[in-house]
């Protein structure tokens, strides 16, 4: 717990996928960047912001298939339009690499960078599965699949 406490110190915090809605409805400027991969974006779905005239944007982390961070991450997060004053909302399976990239965009000088706790599928239940206990698909918010 208490490491969960000192990661969010070095970004603006860590919040709920019904908050993530609520500051994607309420605030012009935020965006939410899904840091997922490829594959979990085409075979998982991603989030559905059409209602809120947004999109999602879509900025791996890491690199699949090894799974190596991202090197140009923060340069494509700006090179997609995104201002170092926009609230910025971060998005992956569970909130671990959401974590590390709110983390590498504050230290980059982006000042509210929030990571979805729960992420889109959220942590594994008793028999391993994702999808089940919580998350952005769990908490019934939109979205779609290919």
């Amino acid at each position: 717990m208490r490491e969960a406490a000192l990661m969010a110190e070095r970004y603006a915090g860590d919040i709920s996928p019904q908050t993530a809605w609520e500051i994607l409805t309420d605030d012009p400027s935020a965006v939410l960047i899904d840091v997922r991969t490829d594959a979990e974006w085409k075979y998982v779905g991603t989030p559905d912001l059409s209602e809120l005239g947004k999109r999602p944007l879509k900025i791996s982390w890491k690199q699949f298939p090894e799974m190596r961070v991202n090197e140009r991450f923060v340069e494509q997060v700006a090179d997609a339009g995104v201002d170092n004053q926009d609230t910025i909302v971060l998005l992956c399976r569970s909130g671990q690499r959401s974590a590390d990239a709110a983390i590498a965009l504050t230290d980059a000088g982006f000042l509210r960078c929030y990571n979805i706790e729960e992420g889109f599928e959220g942590g594994k239940d008793n028999e391993g599965r994702r999808g089940v206990l919580e998350g952005w698909k769990v908490r019934n918010l939109p979205w779609v699949q290919d």
